[in-house]
């Protein structure tokens, strides 16, 4: 794929990394000349020193046979300006971060797939992490995520089945056991200590959704 990477921040960075190791063709654009003289030190790319909302930065970093173009700088405005380029342009796969959540209708407007406030999500799986040592988040999704939290031993629903667990708005999509084995979960199969649930929930629910299964599936739990 031909890729094209506005800024060269933090995300930005792990972002060109991933996608050459990945063995597709790169190009980043950046404002700041010293990020991208460092980024062509360290990776096989082309780097362009510009404003991606100017028409003529984006055409010298070969827009028109882009495969993607993934927008990750601080600023929405010119996120969402890029975009806009983009699909002009008619980049079959437009993406972007949002800085501010108050913004993301304006990037679904434009047709943009976005992942809203990086650094609100990373705040967030600190949080869950010191609040839950066992929690494991495997993924952020649009609309969810998914993550696996372990049934301590002691805990209120151990022994229990699970349809006696409370829930509300979230599923399990798996149980592992202790050895290994792998349980597509039905109501009358009985929690033991230390299965592990993989589970997803929606996003305005994550909250909500930890707090009912730490009730249930911690000793601890008040």
């Amino acid at each position: 794929m031909y890729i094209i990477i506005v800024g060269l921040g933090g995300i930005g960075r792990n972002l060109a990394k991933q996608a050459i190791e990945h063995a597709n063709n790169v190009v980043v654009i950046d404002q700041d000349e010293a990020r991208c003289s460092e980024v062509l030190e360290h990776y096989d790319v082309l780097a362009v020193t510009g404003n991606a909302t100017d028409k003529t930065t984006l055409e010298e970093a070969g827009i028109d046979r882009a495969d993607a173009l993934i927008a990750t700088t601080s600023d929405d405005a010119v996120n969402l300006m890029t975009c806009w380029l983009a699909k002009k342009f008619r980049v079959p796969n437009v993406v972007s971060i949002v800085n501010q959540s108050s913004h993301s209708d304006f990037f679904k407007e434009v047709g943009v797939r976005i992942s809203e406030n990086p650094d609100e999500l990373v705040a967030s799986r600190l949080y869950y992490w010191t609040q839950n040592p066992q929690l494991q988040q495997l993924a952020s999704i649009p609309g969810g995520t998914i993550f696996e939290i372990v049934a301590e031993q002691g805990a209120p629903i151990v022994g229990h089945e699970i349809r006696e667990l409370k829930v509300k708005d979230f599923v399990f999509i798996a149980i592992r056991r202790t050895g290994g084995e792998l349980i597509i979960p039905s109501g009358n199969v009985k929690i033991q200590p230390n299965d592990i649930f993989t589970v997803f929930t929606k996003k305005e629910a994550e909250d909500d959704c930890l707090r009912l299964l730490n009730k249930q599936l911690k000793k601890s739990a008040d």
